[in-house]
């Protein structure tokens, strides 16, 4: 069988390739990541979220950012382990993948954007 294709490592910059995530050099941050994120279901993604989430989709099937099919119930406010916010419904919204995916990488900062808080915080120090 053949090998998976060389890629550029995953880490900001960095020029190396290698077939998985990271380059040797980098390999620490995928696993202090994955250490530190804990499981699904540790983050409250579990059976009972799983149950909810089909009953809310089942209820508000459509995006409410671009009118497709939804298929992500997105916390509108990111709960960040907040138990009370991660199940309050009034945060939750139907989106669709790729809505949900543009708004997690708003959010989060993904692609090598910075994060809102990021921009926020920034921002606040120059007022």
């Amino acid at each position: 069988m053949p090998s998976k294709p060389l890629k550029p490592c995953n880490k900001q910059g960095c020029s190396q390739l290698t077939r998985e995530r990271y380059c040797e050099a980098h390999k620490q941050l995928n696993n202090q990541y994955d250490q530190n994120r804990g499981t699904a279901a540790q983050r409250g993604y579990g059976a009972k979220w799983r149950r909810a989430r089909q009953a809310y989709l089942s209820k508000h099937p459509i995006c409410v950012r671009c009118g497709d099919v939804a298929s992500v119930v997105d916390h509108i406010t990111p709960h960040k382990g907040d138990m009370h916010l991660f199940w309050s419904v009034s945060n939750w919204q139907s989106l669709c993948t790729s809505c949900h995916s543009s708004k997690t990488v708003k959010e989060d900062g993904g692609f090598g954007n910075k994060s809102v808080e990021k921009l926020n915080c920034l921002s606040n120090r120059h007022n």
